[in-house]
């Protein structure tokens, strides 16, 4: 894709959607980050349902880890590893604890540092809670960077560097959250809905589906 197609490619998205989100509910930082570790391998809709419940009587780390680990699996027994990542969230609520304050850190790599806290976890937070220009890599946009042509690899931080050196101003914020969201929805593993596509013109994916 060149310049051109790139900044045209968002441009659409961002016409059709000025404001994208995460899907995650959520009420602060400290929530996020806790909703986000419990995603990994689960879907949006099934973490929000687990977690509406424990968000009403949970809201910093210090109650976390007053809740306690056996109350959380409670909580989070649907979502599945629901035992790891119990774990890691009483332990990254512990050190939020004792290191920060309670405060989750704008920093990437201090994120990546806390139990379950991998790079596109801390790539979601910063992106969302901090404003960072972060390319949060899932298999979404995996799949659409590397099908459309906009970021190819094989690897994961491979296509996360492509977005950071070829996506322009005023998209980079918002760039992820329209990447995924177009791969939920319109991109989809099998098959892709190219005939409703806003940006079918611009992709490199070939052959195009075609409506039924």
């Amino acid at each position: 894709m060149t310049k051109a197609d790139i900044f045209e490619f968002f441009r659409r998205l961002a016409e059709d959607n000025p404001s994208p989100e995460t899907e995650l509910e959520f009420g602060n930082t400290y929530q996020l980050l806790v909703a986000v570790v419990l995603s990994a391998q689960a879907t949006d809709v099934g973490v929000n349902k687990a977690t509406r419940a424990l968000f009403d009587v949970v809201k910093t780390p210090a109650q976390m880890v007053a809740l306690g680990e056996d109350a959380l699996k409670a909580h989070v027994k649907t979502i599945g590893l629901f035992n790891t990542k119990a774990k890691n969230v009483i332990g990254l609520s512990e050190i939020l604890v004792r290191d920060f304050d309670g405060e989750v850190p704008a920093d990437r790599d201090v994120l990546t540092s806390l139990p379950g806290v991998g790079r596109k976890t801390a790539n979601v937070v910063m992106n969302c809670a901090f404003g960072a220009e972060t390319f949060a890599v899932d298999t979404h946009i995996f799949r659409v960077g590397n099908r459309t042509g906009l970021a190819k690899g094989k690897t994961v931080l491979a296509v996360e560097k492509a977005p950071e050196k070829r996506i322009p101003q005023p998209f980079r914020v918002g760039a992820h959250h329209w990447l995924i969201l177009h791969g939920r929805y319109i991109c989809k593993a099998r098959p892709p809905e190219c005939w409703r596509c806003p940006v079918a013109d611009l992709c490199g994916f070939r052959p195009k589906s075609v409506k039924k």
